[in-house]
């Protein structure tokens, strides 16, 4: 058994790990050292019979070594063979320029069907590299030629974005015919040696996420749901790489072409044409490859660039496109018709995509590229763009600004042919209100309404007649970056600095729901083209899914009331027939302290009277028995319920007699007890009144109330006394008896028969 290690020496060393050093523990020499690499190796693999090694370095090279040459070759050579016949030195067979730094090298097995390359019938000893270009490249090591490479090499990039996507390790996978790699920007790439393709790509870290757009690639093949599904996702983050997620299975793709970060992204009609505006100044369309088959469109798709349109003086930070598919446009039943820009040069471009092919053959290596022609250019406003949205009906454009303000364009296009295509837009109205800059600006898709977000922290409402501003909604604490609408327009969505997601009844002008899943600013918010499903993407790299619960949440609302109808009616039946614990226990648990209230309230009128002559407390001996048999949870909720009632003076009395009877009927232990059953007598924890509370904290807090109520009824008792004097004055002094009005009782005493007042008129 032997090891194998490099080092920053660029030395290549072998250990025998069955010598009598390696096994006593003692620091071992190596057996041999292999000088062949000028700069430091980063790769090592031995074939499967370990008669072969190659080793990949910085040095932009691979070197073959065999490892079977004997030590009597060397012995003869020197004459000083000893009899003995062990392993020598490997020797350097072949070296293969690879032409960059290699991070990563491994040998192929000679038995992977996957693996193509020497002739049939011939043995196969191919070894695959991965390093500063961010490819993974097949070499046949006996032609020291390059038989595929698996990714795509990338041209024109500076030294950064080189570093990013260079190849720091790579891993083969034999079982699956897979070579894993590593990259410097964090994503993890599987290649298929059989089909010679990216199989799935896991992003390792998305950086700060500026914007997002559903996409609907592929045609459903449902008969009842004809419609694009929305089956991706794009995202624009701080890169110049688009990433775009499949949402079942979450596996990526990114798409290269911009030079800096792309800042905004939007789609076509139909959700299947990807565009998007960069730093670089440029604005690009991207469209997906027709699958050869119809399994291949349960796959993320490959998308290409098909056109380019420049012509903007600085950054491009919205982008919108037309809302409507042209059948005349193109051959393509969804044809493109146009689409807008707006920059930091403070213009808006109107772009012609109607020369825009759509269809790539999935065989096409290479996609021509064509260049938009801009039909208009308009400076729009005082300071940068910050919003485009195109109404339904491709009759209206909005663009928001830092300017403050959201201005409404009327569009013009007219198509008769590929060679007279006219567009232009038209100022007609201006929404002023916003105290600063506007960061998203939507149509609503069925009322002729607009809704702004800006940096007063305020999300507005707009009426299209006039421009004026119909609602306000106010609830963010910082900035609002994005809005949306939702329901038919019913709800409004929106997203802010303070990292919420807010949702807004339209109607009533209040937030019916936040969402809090984000610890940075929200930048991204799209929804779903079925209105299901949003996507939040912010600043702390994360990517929220929201879906509509609303028919859930209504349904569950409806089991609840039934259910509750259900029991108050139990609830009732149990009155009727006197059944007064099933009747307790069953408010206890609907949590209802006002229908216990009523019950111990009128326990003299529901009584018969049978059980009112009977010795009880309550007035009651059945309830007597419900309050002495009462479970531990059902006797702490009740006590309570009895803490509330106590600190008001109307209920009070209630609360005194259940109070009393729980004392006189329950043990101290049994009640220290139910207590402690949750927690200790220091504080079990009560949802239902919203804190800690336990026995000592409830004695606290029926003792001052009691004392409270015990000197009150003392008072009354008092005043009472002084009636009844009253009383007896009024009787002996200011009427008088007469004698008349006197008759004798056998035992002495009068009875005042008649008093007779007179009233003067």
């Amino acid at each position: 058994m032997h090891l194998i290690t490099a080092s920053v020496d660029t030395r290549i060393r072998i250990f025998d790990l069955s010598s009598a050093s390696a096994r006593s523990g003692a620091s071992a020499k190596p057996q041999a050292v292999l000088e062949g690499h000028v700069s430091v190796p980063r790769g090592l693999d031995v074939t499967r019979d370990g008669k072969w090694l190659v080793s990949g370095g910085r040095d932009s090279v691979v070197l073959v070594w065999d490892m079977s040459p004997k030590e009597e070759t060397a012995a003869k050579k020197s004459g000083k063979a000893k009899g003995k016949e062990r392993d020598a030195t490997p020797v350097l067979v072949q070296t293969i320029p690879i032409l960059e730094r290699v991070e990563a090298v491994g040998i192929l097995r000679a038995d992977d069907d996957g693996v193509a390359g020497a002739p049939s019938g011939a043995r196969k000893f191919q070894v695959y590299t991965a390093g500063e270009k961010g490819v993974v490249k097949v070499w046949d090591v006996k032609t020291a030629k390059i038989l595929f490479t698996l990714g795509q090499e990338q041209e024109d990039i500076d030294e950064e974005q080189e570093e990013l996507r260079q190849i720091t390790h790579a891993i083969y996978v034999p079982t699956t015919s897979t070579i894993v790699s590593i990259h410097g920007d964090q994503n993890i790439l599987f290649h298929s040696l059989s089909t010679r393709s990216l199989t799935r790509q896991l992003i390792g870290y998305n950086d700060e996420i500026v914007d997002s757009t559903y996409l609907s690639p592929y045609q459903s093949t449902s008969l009842s749901s004809p419609k694009r599904s929305d089956t991706h996702v794009a995202l624009a983050t701080n890169s110049s790489l688009i990433r775009v997620y499949s949402t079942s299975s979450l596996d990526a793709r990114l798409l290269s072409g911009h030079s800096e970060i792309v800042l905004c992204l939007d789609r076509s009609a139909n959700g299947g044409i990807l565009v998007s505006g960069s730093k670089d100044r440029s604005a690009r369309i991207w469209s997906p490859l027709q699958p050869k088959d119809e399994n291949a469109a349960s796959s993320i798709p490959e998308w290409r660039c098909v056109a380019i349109c420049e012509g903007h003086a600085e950054s491009i930070g919205a982008i919108a496109m037309s809302r409507k598919a042209d059948s005349d446009t193109n051959a393509d039943q969804d044809g493109l018709r146009f689409m807008f820009t707006g920059s930091q040069d403070r213009t808006i471009k109107m772009w012609d995509l109607s020369s825009v092919s759509l269809t790539i053959p999935s065989d096409t290596d290479k996609t021509p590229v064509i260049k938009c022609k801009s039909l208009a250019t308009h400076i729009a406003h005082d300071k940068d763009i910050n919003s485009l949205d195109v109404a339904p009906n491709d009759k209206l454009l909005v663009s928001g600004s830092q300017d403050r303000t959201a201005k409404v364009w009327e569009i013009d296009y007219v198509y008769s042919g590929s060679k007279t295509v006219r567009g232009e837009i038209r100022l007609v109205g201006t929404c002023k209100g916003h105290k600063r800059g506007v960061w998203s600006a939507r149509f609503g898709r069925t009322e002729r309404v607009l809704a702004t977000g800006s940096a007063d922290k305020t999300v507005k409402l707009w009426n299209l007649d006039d421009f004026t501003c119909v609602k306000t909604f106010e609830g963010h604490t910082n900035s609002v970056l994005r809005v949306d609408f939702l329901n038919a327009g019913l709800q409004v969505v929106s997203s802010g600095s303070d990292g919420l997601v807010k949702l807004w009844n339209v109607r009533e002008e209040v937030c019916v729901a936040t969402m809090d899943n984000h610890e940075d600013k929200v930048w991204a918010l799209a929804v779903s083209s079925d209105e299901r499903s949003i996507v939040s993407g912010a600043a702390d790299s994360v990517v929220t899914f929201w879906e509509d619960c609303t028919e859930e949440q209504e349904v569950e609302k409806e089991n609840k009331r039934t259910e509750m109808v259900l029991k108050e009616q139990d609830f009732l039946n149990y009155i009727s027939l006197n059944d007064y614990r099933n009747a307790i226990l069953l408010a206890l648990a609907m949590e209802q302290p006002g229908r216990l209230l009523n019950l111990f309230r009128n326990l003299s009128s529901l009584s018969t009277p049978s059980v009112l002559h009977a010795p009880s407390i309550t007035g009651n001996a059945s309830v007597d028995e419900v309050l002495r048999t009462l479970a531990g949870s059902d006797l702490t909720r009740l006590l309570r319920y009895v803490r509330v009632w106590n600190a008001n003076a109307k209920t009070s009395s209630v609360a005194q007699k259940v109070l009393h009877a729980i004392v006189k009927l329950r043990a101290a232990e049994d009640v220290m007890k139910a207590f402690t059953d949750d927690t200790l007598v220091t504080g079990p924890r009560d949802q239902d009144q919203g804190g800690s509370t336990a026995l000592r904290e409830l004695i606290e807090s029926l003792i001052p109330y009691t004392e409270r109520h015990l000197v009150r009824m003392e008072k009354l008792v008092q005043e009472s006394y002084v009636v009844d004097h009253l009383l007896g004055e009024m009787d002996d002094g200011m009427f008088g008896l007469n004698e008349d009005d006197e008759m004798e009782v056998e035992d002495g005493d009068l009875i005042p028969l008649s008093v007779d007042v007179m009233v003067e008129a």
